[in-house]
């Protein structure tokens, strides 16, 4: 038994640093288009016949047959546009249809409570997408805040309840290419964390 439980804890730190990662890059994906160094990086993915592991393939098919130049078109089509890209991809705007409204005030007392506050010069709302997977990568890797449950709390109260939609509009969305593998990927990833949050703690 004395063996066991070592191994078991190695296995749960081995699948919070992946946790952690993959909200890493879905950050990373989300707030500005990769370039060219980040794109070669994610060809090297491949699957491993799970459903997350199929998605992170796919991630990787299409970074081997993006061209950086059409991908930062694509992400500019999607999330900037002329005036708006396709998406609005804010929790304010999914969960009441408009920006600036009470879940980002709710997500800016649970950012304060962590000791976390936008950064000098950002613009974008802290209820985007990419800030609230960044925030969620800082605080399974322990960057962020200092107890497991914070995890949970910004989860549960602030990508939840429309984040599972909003990378199915990703994937399904007219001027994705590239973004459609990210767009499966986020919504695989999402619905994990729901059934996992789901369970007793």
């Amino acid at each position: 038994m004395g063996n066991v439980l070592p191994a078991v804890a190695s296995a749960d730190r081995e699948t919070e640093a992946g946790r952690a990662r993959v909200y890493a890059l879905l950050a990373a994906l989300l707030a500005r288009a990769p370039d060219r160094a980040l794109l070669d990086r994610l060809a090297a993915l491949g699957p491993d016949g799970t459903p997350l592991g199929e998605a992170l393939g796919a991630l990787g098919e299409a970074a081997r047959t993006a061209r950086a130049e059409a991908v930062e078109r694509e992400f500019h089509d999607l999330f900037i546009g002329l005036g708006r890209g396709e998406l609005l991809p804010y929790a304010s705007y999914y969960l009441t249809g408009f920006l600036h409204e009470r879940p980002l005030a709710k997500l800016r007392g649970d950012l304060a409570a962590l000791g976390v506050e936008r950064a000098e010069g950002v613009a974008e709302p802290e209820d985007h997408i990419a800030t609230l997977c960044e925030v969620m990568a800082g605080l399974i890797d322990g960057s962020l805040g200092d107890g497991a449950e914070h995890d949970r709390r910004i989860f549960e109260r602030h990508l939840r309840p429309w984040a599972e939609r909003f990378f199915a509009d990703l994937e399904q969305a007219e001027a994705a290419r590239f973004y459609r593998a990210v767009g499966r990927l986020g919504r695989i990833f999402i619905g994990i964390e729901t059934e996992a949050f789901a369970l007793p703690a």
